[in-house]
């Protein structure tokens, strides 16, 4: 997704990897490495005792690892249902060499490739309506999750939105994000969600924004998102979220270069957004039995306690 790091970043990686090869007792595959921002993350293909997996390494600095991105991964195995697709995590192994802090965690492999090699979308992806139906009914049920775990802060919304935006947020009705959802972390023609470290609490509409937000250079693809999220977008509480995805892009421009390319057309976008008022009144989605989806309330709110859903999506560790 990144391009590999500076040298003395990518040797020590490599030669971590290598190790971690050595703890789990797997085999590193050849070529298909996939490299995280600045090096932080090293991905690829293994062969396992049992088959073929794959082998995501992490780093930090030493005694700055645990928290939110580091613990994301292990949580989501724990804690979101398997009505939502994801890798299933299989081995797991920490140390500390030479002033850093590592971590392996080895997965079930994923055949579906994603549906593009970079977060933005570059052209049609061309997924049937099946992969849309299971994207919305993953999406709702993961909503329903509780967890304590935030993607987003409330700090941030309040001080960045404004900031980068122009638009001053009003309350935030709160539900349970994938944390990170562009094309790069979705798989298709199979479903799956990919990369979970970021996944907690943000806006209403805060996932699908982000979606629609890395379509815009496709304009097919981005009327596309925008009709099958219709229902959480088009909604005051959608537009916070909308608004939130908007300012994080804006704000990690001037160092993440594909978001700089895209910034152009976010800032279009948010001129769209002042010249149209959000819809009705906000609701979330639920997943009904029969896998459905009904507006509900949401689950949470800027200064409410949880509100409870039972539905066949409802779930908590």
């Amino acid at each position: 997704m990144f391009t590999a790091p500076e040298p003395v970043v990518r040797d020590r990686m490599i030669s971590a990897r290598g190790h971690a090869c050595a703890l789990l007792g797997v085999v590193d595959a050849a070529g298909g490495t996939v490299w995280g921002y600045a090096g932080r993350t090293l991905s690829g293909a293994i062969m396992a005792p049992d088959g073929p997996a794959w082998l995501r390494l992490v780093s930090e600095p030493a005694g700055k690892s645990g928290g939110k991105l580091w613990e994301g991964p292990k949580e989501a195995g724990q804690s979101v249902p398997p009505t939502v697709p994801r890798p299933r995590l299989t081995g797991l192994r920490d140390w500390s060499a030479d002033g850093w802090d590592y971590r392996a965690e080895q997965y079930q492999l994923v055949t579906a490739p994603s549906v593009s090699p970079s977060p933005v979308a570059r052209h049609g992806v061309g997924l049937p309506d099946a992969w849309w139906h299971n994207l919305r009914q993953a999406l709702g049920c993961l909503a329903l999750v509780e967890t304590s775990r935030q993607a987003v802060r409330e700090q941030y919304i309040r001080r960045r939105v404004p900031e980068f935006t122009g638009f001053t947020p009003g309350e935030i009705t709160w539900t349970t994000a994938h944390g990170d959802l562009h094309w790069a972390n979705l798989s298709g023609p199979e479903l799956t969600l990919l990369d979970w470290e970021g996944w907690g609490t943000a806006p209403v509409g805060y996932d699908a924004a982000n979606l629609y937000l890395h379509s815009l250079p496709v304009p097919d693809l981005a009327e596309r998102v925008r009709k099958e999220f219709a229902h959480v977008l088009d909604t005051p509480a959608g537009r916070v979220g909308e608004l939130t995805a908007c300012t994080e892009i804006l704000q990690a421009a001037a160092r993440v270069p594909f978001y700089a390319d895209l910034s152009d057309g976010v800032r279009q976008h948010l001129e769209h957004l002042r010249a149209t008022p959000a819809g009705g009144p906000a609701s979330a989605t639920c997943c009904t039995a029969a896998g459905q989806f009904l507006p509900c309330p949401a689950r949470y709110s800027s200064g409410s306690s949880a509100v409870t859903i039972p539905t066949r999506c409802s779930y908590s560790a």
